[in-house]
């Protein structure tokens, strides 16, 4: 690898890194807002998705350049198409920050129910999947991201609990059907955004090993 392809993989990584801590505290602020039925917050989290939306393409046009300059082979141009893959993905997890807020926003006005399901928990394995594929990426470790992939029917299966939670106490409850129905779309928001993780994860694998995963892990 040449001394300036180098370097412009490194300033990508950082760019990539950067976004992801942006989209990840986006995300967390999101969930707070739900909890904690702070509504100024949710908005923020609006707010700031123009950020994201700005960096994201920002990282792409760096893809773009190493490609024209530098015409990377073997591992470098796998992370590189990698690299791009992730970037939608991040920006995408930003696009679900984005619906979880809008939901806190409607789930505050409409009622003073208390929180019923574990989002906070949900969130937790979200959270932990995501950073960890993002670790993979950087640190290029195939293994971690292979865990990664194994832990998403984790966030499945709470995601099944609420969807469960929700049917029970709507046939309860009928009168709390919207706030509820607003808690359903925040778990499927979040096992999104575990799916994305997963993306990110089968993407460093493919850089890492040159394995294409997504369709042979569906079929085994």
């Amino acid at each position: 690898m040449s001394v300036h392809l180098q370097r412009e993989i490194e300033r990508l990584k950082k760019g990539i890194l950067a976004l992801c801590a942006i989209v990840e505290d986006q995300v967390q602020m999101a969930v707070r807002a739900l909890l904690e039925r702070d509504t100024t917050l949710a908005h923020n989290v609006e707010k700031r998705d123009k950020d994201i939306d700005h960096r994201e393409v920002e990282v792409e046009e760096d893809c773009l350049k190493i490609l024209a300059l530098h015409q990377p082979v073997a591992i470098d141009l796998r992370f590189i198409v990698a690299a791009m893959k992730i970037n939608n993905d991040l920006e995408r997890i930003g696009d679900l920050a984005v619906n979880i807020a809008r939901k806190a926003v409607s789930f505050t006005e409409e009622t003073q129910m208390a929180m019923p399901f574990d989002i906070a928990g949900m969130w937790d394995k979200t959270q932990s999947m995501l950073r960890d594929s993002i670790d993979a990426l950087v640190n290029m470790d195939g293994s971690l991201a292979m865990a990664v992939c194994c832990r998403d029917d984790e966030v499945d299966r709470i995601k099944y609990t609420i969807r469960l939670g929700v049917e029970e106490q709507i046939r309860r409850e009928p009168e709390k059907v919207r706030p509820l129905l607003r808690l359903l779309a925040v778990s499927r928001n979040l096992e999104r955004i575990a799916d994305c993780a997963t993306n990110i994860a089968e993407d460093v694998i493919y850089m890492c090993e040159g394995r294409i995963i997504r369709h042979s892990k569906a079929d085994g």
